[in-house]
């Protein structure tokens, strides 16, 4: 079994730093913006043969009582008592702090093997750099620069030499989808992963814009393997201020583009806004699957679900390839019904579709309703092939392609996705023009005898037709 890391201290002090350094990512943000991660976030770290679990952590502020700083005490508490090794960040410029000292105190309290990782120490003299952290009575310090990667391997090595070398399971995982939980601010996404967890994963606090990065976290839910990658809520660029939370936008778009299916989370006891319908145009065009999850339906009552179905068919018309599923993510309900739309649109967009099916299917579909004229040639579709997956691509070999329309290719789309039944995911069609085997050839010369032959064909022609 993997050693579990977990890195704690208080605010900027570098654990973000510390964790991408670690796990050769760069899946933590980083900003001199303090408070900045408040989940746990989870990452694979390698160090030689020995590979193990590394856990970031919200600024630790063990004496907080309430709010948002309580929450991300908790948070970093909860990771403490899953830990195998602590390593305690403090910094290492800014010198011994109070809080330094209550963190300390806890973790004496708790008894895990902490090593004490005084950081951003590059340019200083060590012996004087860590003289008064030995106060804490946590042993020796480790002066390290998580930023340049001074005294990480060091570190890590110490800290993991109390633990056997572990092969891992070189087999293939089964494939398991990656779902992107996305979404508006405050529209429960992290409440939704929270119950899909059965315990409180996430920060859910009432406060717009709580959840600032992508944190992935492995789930089972009814025996089913799946990678949960909750998400920044994503505003309009006009109320984008920190610089903060526009790297929490680029963030949950990147998760887009890394997931399998996106569940696309609005709220039912609100309008269906125009961002809504932004965030579903993002996710078109990065090609996935999709499920609209329309939560606190618990929370609205007949004449405002009806009200919700109107926009939903109106703002969201153009996402009509996804399912629609009304849940509660506070109460549970609707989740079953989630999970399913989720499986299958992962099969739809993983799908295997041989060539003489598509190719069959084209024919028929052509046969329905021709390529329009374009001047005097019609374009010839002659047969069809899959281009790749995750979204289906359907690739059309034929002659004048060019001159096709959208809206005859939006038809084949349609079509292929109504054959195959593809629900839930985009379908893509790229049309290729077929190769003119006689393009950049030379007209090879006559031989007198078939420079006579062709006198005599012109001087018949000539005669018979005039």
């Amino acid at each position: 079994m993997k050693p579990t890391v977990v890195l704690v201290g208080r605010p900027n002090v570098g654990k973000s730093t510390l964790f991408n350094r670690l796990t050769r990512s760069r899946d933590a943000i980083v900003h001199d913006m303090p408070g900045l991660t408040r989940d746990r976030h989870y990452g694979r770290g390698r160090l030689g043969d020995k590979p193990f679990i590394v856990v970031d952590t919200g600024g630790f502020e063990p004496v907080a009582k309430d709010g948002i700083l309580s929450e991300m005490a908790r948070q970093a508490q909860e990771a403490i008592a899953e830990a195998d090794v602590v390593v305690f960040v403090v910094d290492g410029r800014a010198g011994l702090a109070p809080q330094d000292k209550r963190i300390a105190k806890l973790l004496r309290e708790r008894g895990a093997p902490v090593w004490l990782a005084v950081n951003k120490t590059e340019g200083m003299q060590e012996d004087i750099a860590v003289a008064e952290f030995h106060e804490l009575g946590l042993g020796a310090p480790h002066a390290i620069s998580a930023a340049h990667g001074e005294g990480v391997r060091q570190l890590i090595e110490d800290a993991l030499a109390p633990f056997p070398l572990e092969k891992e399971d070189t087999e293939a995982e089964p494939e398991h989808p990656r779902v992107a939980i996305v979404g508006r601010p405050n529209v429960g996404k992290s409440t939704l992963v929270n119950r899909v967890l059965g315990e409180e994963r996430m920060i859910a606090f009432d406060q717009p814009g709580t959840t600032r990065d992508a944190i992935e976290v492995e789930a089972e839910w009814q025996g089913k393997r799946y990678t949960i990658i909750d998400t920044a809520g994503i505003r309009r660029k006009g109320k984008v201020w920190e610089s903060v939370e526009k790297f929490s936008v680029v963030k949950t778009l990147q998760a887009v583009e890394r997931a399998n299916v996106v569940v696309l989370v609005v709220d039912a006891a609100q309008d269906i806004s125009e961002q809504d319908a932004h965030i579903g145009g993002y996710i078109l065009d990065a090609g996935r699957a999709l499920v609209v999850a329309v939560n606190k339906v618990d929370a609205i009552d007949a004449e405002k679900r009806d009200d919700t179905q109107r926009d939903l068919e109106r703002k969201l018309a153009f996402l009509d390839f996804a399912e629609f599923v009304p849940i509660s993510a506070l109460k549970g309900t609707g989740l079953k019904a989630l999970f399913k739309a989720v499986d299958g649109s992962f099969a739809a967009a993983m799908a295997k579709l041989s060539t003489p099916k598509l190719t069959r299917a084209l024919q028929a579909a052509i046969e329905k309703q021709a390529p329009p004229l374009a001047g005097k040639m019609r374009p010839k579709l002659r047969y069809a092939h899959q281009g790749g997956s995750n979204p289906p691509v359907v690739v059309i070999h034929g002659t004048s392609v060019a001159a096709i329309k959208d809206a005859y290719r939006r038809y084949l789309e349609n079509t292929f996705v109504k054959v195959f039944k593809l629900k839930g995911t985009p379908l893509r069609v790229e049309l290729r023009q077929g190769a003119n085997p006689y393009e950049g050839k030379k007209r090879s010369l006559l031989t007198p005898r078939q420079e006579a032959k062709k006198r005599r064909q012109k001087r018949y022609q000539k005669k018979t037709f005039g």
